[in-house]
């Protein structure tokens, strides 16, 4: 079923079609017949590939005859074959006389062909040779479209041929429609007979997966999806790629609901279905699936054997999918097709029935399918406790997604005439609680306002704290910083409230790098916790908060302790937002101030585990997840962290969760030098940030400088740094001391480009908050000491750069950076060691070996904008940067022999230009290599400019060439 309006990319069959043509054509098929028999449903995509594969095969050097089965009953015989001459013909060039002779001859020989003394046999064997004449010598290759109408003839020729009676060597490639394959269908004993055979595969082509269904759609719509568009095309396509294709144009091109191309195409197959099965696959289209056997038994109230013929035949024709828990549609479209097909009155009857069914099941009952049919079947009187039970019932096993969508279903069903007069404020603090948890900030803020307008009057101390938690997590510090305020001076706050208002703005603090501040109101709380029963969320909030104030301003050893502890009182105590609170500072604390990358991560990823497992991964899962990405950028593992920023996404983060998440992005994203992924981020994290606080503006406002002096922008990145320099409320010198360097690096950019002018009074400032940090660094704990003057000495070097740069002063910062295993900043330092050195032109040597380590350093993190200055340094002062080279630019001697066209590529890029040559794209030589998509751009940049190639062909050419001598 090809798609007749433009052409989409063929996505997610590169294995795939390696794997056909290695069978047909590769060393195991030489000299022998060889067939591949490739199944799978209607819209699957088989046509397309038959098509891609004949190209390929005609590349290699493959005579190829294409031909199509009729949906005909009294289809002439060998029609296929007769089609696939006729169309061979047509195409074959005047210089290939022998072979259109031999064509025309089997031609004339069908269109004179009459029954004989000689049968069927005779006929096979003139076919044979006369395809023996076609081929002159080369593979023959006969593909056949839609193999389930084959004609009989037809069928005895592929017996034949592939059993090797005839004395012809050729290939076939066929495609099936599974679901036609039913009963007593001819096709299926001759493939049953065919398997036997060492040469013949069968191969189920199966639905696009999730990355891959996006990828396609993606690229059909021409643009990136919404996460929601995303997993919308991917639950109503079943992956399958002429319903993704469909439904992404339907997007393209802003139509609503279902196109009249699907909706016949998905009822004809239904249509043509036996009776039963078609009641089956109504049913499961009503019913929540897994649809399990007994349940849809008591719904359809057929005997045994003919439901379960019946549900075989839905299975077989591809509609259904049949497992131990039940069976499922196999497109969620069939549901929205068959909605529409059903009368009011059946769809409720049917619906009524899965609720009776379900009620009166022994054991435990499903609350939420109850409350769905019961919904559906016009019955809000008995959905309501359904769904109050369900929720219930997720929240009690941390289900916190499930639960806030059946707390929202309870209010709509309350609001209906006919249920029980239940407690709206209670419906309405439930659902915003369920919200929160599972990171839907706004919607919690929008119930909780509905909730305050319901009850009236003053809001309550306990209110100000959940709005005050429903702000931080939004992203919106400095409105919950102040609900906090107002909740420890409400009139009516008992001490537990107090305790917790003190608890929580002391975490709050934390979180807005005000550590100080932080650790006497976590003080105060652990105070105030002493005299209350059952405290322990108050104790751990407030241990947290006080052990990573101490840890950074005093004493890391003691800070830890603290904050170890408070991890154990979590895990004890149980209560899920505890637990992820401990284990976030902790992370934090050893990837941050401690510097303790390794330990750090590791915990960090651990923590994402455990509180996935409490049902926060959207929310304290993704900040985890976001400290981990930190710490593997900063010790160098790029490619790793690519993988944890997909793994984070896929949670589809939201409010202060989403913004520490897309920072850790960006961080990634500037040092790659995707310019336009980096603003996009920015752009994000800036709408997110209304009232954020310093701990999160000034890390934005220092990657916006960066990716600004990447671009050229060095006014931009100046008005960035002097705008950090306004959020003066932080103690996290850390964090300030990075901007400060960005700030004095925009200046010396901007005099070696002379692009602008420097600002001396900004240099000043710059100066002078430098002074100021390392006198308040003095007093903090020896590791947060240790990475500030790593800083100062990037920003002692850059303030150098405009006079002359000191190539002593990048020495003693390349130093600082190594020792504390942060490679791209090492690597950096070692840049500007050798500018500094070859503009003194002196120790020419050292300058040339700095420059291949920094190469080597920034080419494996994938740096693209940072590799690019390298290498333009080194090309003005002719500094070779192969590590087998000479400094001066003259080669010693080389381990290959000097016609070697690829003796100048590392070992990791000829293992890219190999599988540049296979016909794999980035993404799929990143998954082979288990590296990531843009490491592999810079290995493929790097490669054309070596080879002094503009395009993959011309670099597959080379690497062919090679292998063949």
């Amino acid at each position: 079923m090809a798609s007749d309006v433009d052409t989409a990319p063929l996505v997610g069959r590169a294995e795939l079609m390696r794997t056909v043509r290695s069978a047909l054509l590769g060393d195991g098929a030489h000299g022998q017949t060889a067939a591949v028999f490739l199944t799978g449903e209607s819209g699957v995509g088989k046509t397309r590939l038959l098509g891609e594969l004949g190209d390929q095969l005609r590349d290699q050097g493959a005579v190829v005859l294409t031909g199509s089965c009729l949906d005909i009953g009294d289809a002439s015989p060998l029609h296929p074959l007769l089609q696939a001459l006729r169309r061979f013909d047509a195409d074959v060039s005047t210089s290939h006389a022998r072979a259109t002779s031999a064509v025309r001859g089997l031609l004339q020989m069908f269109a004179d062909e009459t029954a004989g003394p000689d049968g069927a046999g005779a006929l096979l064997e003139r076919v044979s040779r006369g395809l023996h004449l076609i081929a002159e010598g080369r593979p023959l290759v006969l593909i056949l479209d839609d193999l389930q109408w084959v004609d009989r003839s037809t069928r005895q020729l592929l017996l034949y041929l592939l059993a090797g009676l005839g004395d012809l060597q050729l290939s076939v490639l066929a495609a099936v429609r599974a679901e036609s394959l039913q009963g007593a269908h001819p096709l299926r004993r001759v493939l049953t007979e065919l398997r036997r055979l060492r040469t013949v595969r069968v191969l189920d082509l199966a639905p696009l997966d999730r990355a891959d269904t996006e990828e396609l759609a993606t690229a059909v719509v021409g643009r990136t999806l919404s996460a929601d568009a995303a997993e919308q095309v991917w639950q109503r396509s079943g992956g399958n790629p002429f319903v993704i294709e469909e439904l992404a144009r339907d997007l393209r091109d802003g139509r609503d609901g279902l196109s009249e191309t699907l909706r016949e195409i998905f009822l004809d197959r239904v249509d043509a279905l036996p009776q039963h099965a078609h009641a089956v696959v109504h049913a499961v289209a009503a019913g929540v699936e897994p649809v399990q056997h007994w349940l849809l038994a008591q719904v359809l109230r057929l005997p045994e054997d003919e439901l379960i013929d019946a549900a075989r035949a839905a299975v077989a024709h591809r509609l259904l999918v049949g497992a131990d828990d039940g069976y499922r549609l196999r497109h969620r479209l069939v549901a929205e097709v068959l909605a529409h097909e059903l009368l009011p009155a059946e769809r409720s009857g049917l619906h009524r029935r899965y609720a009776e069914a379900l009620t009166a099941a022994p054991g435990e009952l499903h609350q939420a399918r109850l409350a769905h049919h019961w919904r559906l079947a016009g019955e809000p009187a008995r959905a309501l406790p359904a769904a109050v039970a369900a929720a219930q019932e997720a929240e009690r096993l941390h289900g916190y997604a499930e639960a806030h969508r059946h707390w929202s279903a309870a209010l709509q069903l309350a609001a209906e005439p006919g249920p029980p007069a239940v407690d709206r404020v209670e419906l309405l603090g439930n659902a915003a609680e369920a919200a929160h948890h599972c990171g839907e900030h706004a919607r919690a803020l929008a119930l909780l306002e509905e909730l305050v307008a319901l009850r009236g009057g003053e809001p309550s101390c306990a209110l100000h704290i959940r709005r005050a938690r429903y702000l931080a997590a939004a992203g919106r510090s400095a409105l919950a910083e102040e609900e906090y305020q107002r909740a420890l001076e409400a009139a009516d706050c008992s001490p537990r409230e107090r305790a917790a208002a003190a608890a929580r703005l002391a975490e709050l603090l934390l979180h807005l790098g005000r550590y100080a501040d932080a650790g006497q109101r976590a003080r105060e709380a652990l105070a105030l916790a002493e005299n209350v029963e059952g405290s322990a969320t108050e104790v751990v909030l407030a241990s947290s908060a006080l052990g990573f104030s101490d840890a950074f301003l005093e004493d890391p050893d003691a800070g830890l302790a603290v904050m170890r502890d408070a991890l154990d009182t979590a895990e004890r105590a149980g209560q899920p937002e505890d637990v992820a609170c401990a284990y976030l500072h902790l992370a934090e604390l050893l990837t941050g101030p401690l510097n303790v990358l390794e330990e750090g991560v590791v915990v960090a990823r651990r923590g994402a585990e455990r509180v996935a497992e409490l049902g926060l991964g959207r929310t304290w899962g993704t900040r985890l997840l976001a400290i981990a990405i930190n710490g593997l950028f900063r010790v160098g593992q790029w490619a790793e962290a690519e993988k944890v920023v997909a793994a984070a996404l896929r949670h589809r983060p939201s409010g202060a969760d989403a913004v520490e998440l897309l920072l850790a992005r960006c961080r990634l994203s500037v040092g790659y030098g995707d310019i336009d992924a980096a603003g996009r981020d920015l752009d994000a994290v800036a709408t997110l940030l209304a009232g954020g606080g310093a701990r999160h503006v000034i890390p934005l406002l220092t990657l916006r400088s960066g990716l600004a002096m990447w671009e050229g922008r060095h006014d931009v990145a100046r008005l960035a740094v002097q705008r950090g320099l306004t959020e003066s409320r932080s103690d996290d010198v850390m964090i300030l001391s990075a901007l400060v360097w960005h700030g004095l690096r925009a200046e010396a950019e901007a005099h070696a480009s002379r692009t602008m002018a420097v600002d001396p009074t900004a240099v000043r400032r710059l100066r002078d908050v430098a002074d100021r940090m390392a006198r308040k660094s003095a007093g903090a704990a020896r590791p947060v000491r240790s990475v500030v003057e790593g800083f100062l000495a990037l920003c002692a070097a850059e303030v150098s750069r405009l006079d002359s740069s000191d190539p002593e002063l990048w020495a003693a910062s390349v130093s600082e950076w190594d020792r504390r295993h942060h490679p791209y900043p090492a690597a950096y330092s070692r840049l500007r060691q050798a500018e500094a050195l070859l503009a003194r032109r002196s120790r020419l040597a050292t300058a040339g070996k700095l420059l291949r380590e920094a190469y080597r350093v920034a080419q494996g993190l994938g740096a693209v904008p940072l590799t690019s200055e390298i290498r333009e340094l080194a090309g003005r002062a002719r500094v070779s940067l192969e590590e087998h080279e000479t400094t001066g630019g003259t080669r010693s001697a080389p381990a290959e022999s000097a016609d070697d066209e690829l003796a100048a590529l590392t070992a990791r890029e000829r293992e890219v230009l190999a599988l540049v040559a296979e016909g794999l794209t980035n993404k799929e030589i990143g998954q082979r290599l288990f590296i990531s998509e843009r490491t592999i751009g810079v290995h493929v940049s790097h490669i054309f400019d070596k080879l002094q190639v503009r395009t993959r062909v011309q670099a597959s050419a080379i690497q062919l060439r090679n292998q063949r001598g």
